[in-house]
């Protein structure tokens, strides 16, 4: 092994730690996000007891009914930590789903250089390695599974011998998981070339993120860069591929630097819809804005296996480009939209009040804006702000004669700020608590 972690001293990592303050406050503060326990599983497979540590989700106990994605961290006695405050903050943020992280012990008597052991000719798993490769398939996956919520979406993560050990699941035909973070990986001779050539034959969707740094072991390095040399002309719809080079970074501290950016990655179309998303990739639509809001959901349900409710922000950001483009007529499929993901909110009635009022029909906009009225309070749609509406709209109705019938008398409430028009999306989440604002 061209590194060994355990001999490593402190201080070097200490000095990384110290310029990622920021990462340090999440990764410090794990317990008020999420639940972390110790296990231990055995394994016919090894032959051995193996400790495991756990991170169940914050919402875990709070929703029973929900299921959650699964990331092994291989070298889980470090990697543990920092992976579960990139988590814990990319969660906070709403940029990050919830996961269930289990981390392999490997660094006690040094297991994870049998555990990893590689045929230095074909870059196959052999001897014990062959046997941790099953035991992590057959033992410790159906083993998450039984005993905790789920969903099919599985992650790998591991570091230098771990790192490019994980990538021998590529080998399957229908590997087992769908996401690969290897970070400063060990390759093998010949490794480079054969994950380009399994990432091109596999069929299913892969996201596959590989990292290293001017400052990382050379031998280490020109492999790594010869692997992106070629697999970055891959061109297929169902690889999600990146890597990253980092400039004045180690061997060690490239870690801090790939965590946060390879669960970005994986996770791009999981976040709700940016300013920079809006501007570029909606705005400039001239048509199908409720269109791309359901698909980019169903891609969210397909890629993670994951269904969430839309969120209000990325109702609001429809809004602002079916105003922006004055394409009031998608207002109703944007009301479909919301009485399917919010059936007792007033959301669906307040879209059709807002379609009817833009094309002039103010006597339906304040039937639908009183039927929103009777129905529960959303986000910072209120039961006040539709009656305001209401009122509004009924002074421009045109009068009735002395034969007609008077008009329903709408008891008079206190004036209200008036709610914003085009609200164009902020990175930030919509929540209850108040939170600081997320710079762009």
């Amino acid at each position: 092994m061209l590194v060994n972690l355990i001999k490593v001293p402190f201080n070097p990592m200490l000095t990384v730690m110290k310029k990622s303050i920021l990462f340090l406050f999440f990764v410090c503060s794990n317990a008020l996000f999420s639940q972390k326990v110790t296990d231990s599983i055995s394994s016919k497979k090894l032959n051995e007891q193996r400790q495991i540590t756990i991170g169940l989700p914050p919402s875990y106990e709070k929703h029973p009914n929900q299921k959650y994605p699964v990331l092994i961290l291989l070298d889980g006695d470090f990697l543990f930590d920092p992976f579960q405050g990139a988590m814990s903050y990319g969660y906070y943020w709403d940029d990050l789903p919830e996961v269930i992280i289990v981390g392999i012990i490997q660094n006690k008597k040094n297991v994870r250089e049998t555990d990893c052991a590689l045929d230095k000719t074909t870059g196959l798993p052999t001897e014990k390695g062959e046997s941790f490769f099953e035991f992590i398939g057959m033992e410790l996956l159906p083993y998450i599974e039984k005993k905790y919520r789920t969903a099919p979406f599985k992650m790998i993560a591991g570091l230098d011998t771990t790192a490019s050990f994980l990538n021998c699941y590529l080998y399957k035909d229908n590997p087992i998981f769908d996401a690969y973070i290897s970070m400063s990986p060990e390759l093998p001779t010949g490794m480079e070339e054969q994950i380009p050539d399994r990432l091109t034959a596999i069929q299913k969707p892969i996201f596959y993120y590989h990292s290293s740094a001017d400052g990382d072991v050379k031998k280490m390095r020109n492999r790594i860069l010869a692997l992106d040399e070629v697999a970055k002309k891959i061109n297929k719809p169902t690889l999600n591929y990146r890597f990253d080079d980092f400039k004045g970074a180690s061997h060690y501290s490239l870690v801090l630097n790939s965590i946060p950016s390879a669960l970005y990655q994986i996770f791009s179309v999981y976040q709700p819809i940016s300013t920079t998303e809006f501007n570029e990739k909606i705005a400039t639509l001239t048509s199908g804005y409720v269109d791309y809001l359901a698909k980019k959901y169903d891609v969210i349900d397909k890629s993670y296996a994951l269904k969430l409710p839309i969120r209000l922000n990325d109702f609001k950001a429809i809004e602002a480009a079916i105003l922006k483009n004055k394409a009031y007529d998608e207002f109703d499929k944007l009301a479909q939209l919301a009485k399917k993901n919010y059936p007792k909110s007033m959301l669906a009635d307040y879209e059709m009040g807002q379609m009817y009022e833009k094309k002039g029909d103010n006597a339906r906009a304040v039937k639908s804006y009183m039927s929103a009225f009777q129905r529960e309070e959303i986000g910072d749609l209120t039961k006040e702000m539709m009656i305001d509406r209401a009122d509004d709209l009924k002074k421009s109705l045109p009068k009735k004669g002395k034969k007609g019938k008077d008009e329903p008398v709408v008891e008079e409430t206190p004036p209200t700020d008036s709610p914003p028009s085009e609200v164009i999306p902020t990175d930030a989440p919509a929540t209850d608590t108040p939170k600081p604002v997320k710079k762009p």
